[in-house]
């Protein structure tokens, strides 16, 4: 029973940043009404930004925060105006695959680049532990937990508190609504790819910290998780995405307490087939971005 408790607090510091990954990838399909297949790759980017400026030029968490989500956002841009800014009036599924031919061009582009070796992630929290019962919590937990709430509150602050928020909902909603009211929507669309892209970028720093380690073929695996966890929420819910991916975090670890720790990647896709299954729209009816 202690080991399962462990696990389980384990798993909701794991789920937060998996529900910061599908906070991103909820805030793209909402204001750009198409699933991507390239959000892997933004996300594993980012990470190695950080990795970079860790290495080269300061080894301090905001910094890495701030470099992992400009490099990404700047990923977000690109998969704009290649994916996205010619096709909104074309069939879904062209865009769509531009995504997948993206992604694995960035994937190839970054194993050349920065090798196909996995990296250590350097160690940028000093490490210490909090003990409460029978769990410990180290310093990189606490502060990942930390940091994923400071930056959800950050984007309720953004969706709920600014014109930039209020224009993105409007997009949102509906983009001829909001051309007539003097919305650019297409600056709107691109304002927001790049955000859910750069809070992707972050949450795959993250996630290199939390494992200390990366490759470039970690967005694979980064991206079909995000997207079990946005489905959770019918794709645009962010509530509902994050959500989903704490939950996800929790029954990964879970789960790791009864089946090998090889096991761990499968639970995601059950949960994604199970959501699917008995609730394809999702665990929420309404439609729209809702911080």
């Amino acid at each position: 029973m202690e080991y399962i408790l462990i696990q389980f607090v384990n798993g909701l510091c794991q789920g937060s940043i998996y529900a910061l990954m599908a906070i991103g990838y909820a805030s793209i399909v909402g204001v750009t009404g198409l699933v991507t297949f390239a959000y892997g790759e933004v996300m594993m980017i980012g990470a190695f930004a950080a990795y970079y400026t860790f290495q080269y030029f300061a080894d301090q968490l905001l910094v890495g925060i701030l470099a992992s989500f400009a490099a990404a956002a700047c990923m977000g841009f690109l998969v704009y105006k290649i994916c996205y800014e010619r096709f909104f009036d074309k069939p879904r599924h062209i865009s769509l695959i531009c995504t997948i031919g993206f992604s694995m061009l960035v994937k190839n582009l970054a194993q050349i680049l920065f090798g196909a070796n996995t990296k250590a992630m350097p160690s940028v929290i000093q490490n210490f532990f909090l003990d409460i019962g029978p769990v410990r919590i180290n310093a990189v937990q606490l502060i990942i937990v930390a940091t994923v709430i400071g930056l959800s509150g950050a984007l309720y602050l953004l969706f709920n508190k600014t014109q930039a928020g209020i224009r993105l909902r409007a997009v949102n909603q509906s983009r001829q609504a909001a051309a007539l009211v003097g919305i650019n929507v297409k600056r709107t669309i691109l304002f927001g790819n790049c955000l859910g892209c750069g809070i992707g970028g972050t949450a795959g720093m993250l996630l290199a910290i939390y494992y200390q380690s990366l490759s470039p073929t970690i967005g694979s695996t980064f991206g079909n998780k995000a997207f079990a966890s946005a489905v959770a929420g019918g794709m645009t819910s962010i509530p509902w995405a994050a959500g989903g991916g704490v939950l996800i975090g929790v029954i990964e670890n879970i789960g790791t307490a009864f089946l090998p720790n090889s096991y761990r990647d499968v639970f995601a896709f059950v949960f994604l087939f199970i959501v699917l299954l008995l609730r394809p729209e999702g665990l929420s009816k309404k439609e729209g971005i809702r911080p």
